[in-house]
């Protein structure tokens, strides 16, 4: 089997110290050669020309495969394929094509007039263009719009029958759950990787809290855990070998991609993917 690859989110800077973290964080998991680094949208596409600015200079400039994140909010058809164009011209080869949230304040997504109604109808508008590679979400905890308890496996079949490439997952904490979830997917008929989303716990009382608004289940010995380890000022080693134990089930279990939520902090990512043995071996000097 080859050497597991990896891969990393980022989200675009709103402010000028924003900036700084976003490039410091860029710098220091560029040296872990990931196969490729996507940037996100803001709720409600809020920070659409942010994205598109991160995308072109993190290409550019940091030489990385760059995939841009699409979404169906708040613009017409033609206003998102133009965005989808804006970024070919750029060089950008993959998007993440997503439904994306509502708009803040909104309690549920409604589509644009003019605009696509859900992620399947965006994928199939790009795979028609023949221009990307394009990956969509997958949910291996029930998203909270979910009609039933099949429905994310039904929608993710449909998004990759439109023409998705592969899928990355909402970020859980236990592998079973991801395993469950690809078995699933298998017997839908399901054939496209499913990469495991990852979320290292940079902060435990916000990592509930978004956990909650997405539908991931924590583990409830986690609470405690973190109770301690907080108390005692441990809790990146405890997140470090939390995230490093989930990684290293995954790739026993076949998983060979693994992609980091990286919330623009560098620390706990660089050291789970030290610790899985995943970093490119830089300390050797190469012989003449």
């Amino acid at each position: 089997m080859s050497q597991p690859t990896i891969s990393f989110e980022f989200f675009p800077p709103q402010s000028l110290e924003a900036s700084f973290r976003l490039w410091d964080t860029v710098s220091t998991l560029a040296h872990l050669d990931p196969a490729f680094v996507s940037v996100t949208y803001g709720a409600g596409g809020t920070t659409r020309k942010l994205t598109h600015e991160a995308v072109e200079t993190l290409g550019t400039h940091m030489g990385l495969d760059v995939a841009a994140h699409l979404t169906c909010v708040d613009a017409s058809r033609e206003e998102t394929l133009e965005i989808a164009e804006s970024y070919a011209k750029s060089g950008v080869k993959r998007i993440v094509a997503l439904r994306g949230d509502p708009p803040k304040g909104a309690q549920s997504f409604s589509a644009h007039p003019d605009g696509f109604t859900d992620a399947p109808e965006l994928v199939a508008a790009l795979a028609e263009t023949g221009q990307f590679e394009i990956t969509v979400g997958a949910y291996p905890d029930r998203h909270p719009e979910a009609a039933h308890a099949n429905a994310d496996i039904d929608w993710l079949k449909r998004k990759i029958d439109a023409g998705a490439t592969n899928a990355i997952t909402q970020f859980f904490f236990e592998a079973e759950t991801f395993l469950r979830f690809r078995d699933a997917c298998t017997k839908a008929g399901i054939t496209a990787e499913i990469i495991p989303g990852i979320l290292p716990i940079e902060n435990w009382s916000g990592t509930r809290r978004f956990a909650k608004r997405c539908g991931a289940r924590i583990p409830p010995t986690f609470s405690a855990m973190f109770e301690t380890a907080e108390r005692d000022g441990r809790s990146d080693l405890l997140s470090t070998a939390i995230c490093t134990e989930l990684c290293t089930d995954l790739l026993e279990e076949g998983a060979n991609h693994l992609h980091f939520y990286t919330l623009n902090k560098p620390g706990l990512t660089r050291d789970v993917v030290h610790a899985l043995g995943l970093a490119p071996d830089t300390t050797l000097e190469k012989v003449a």
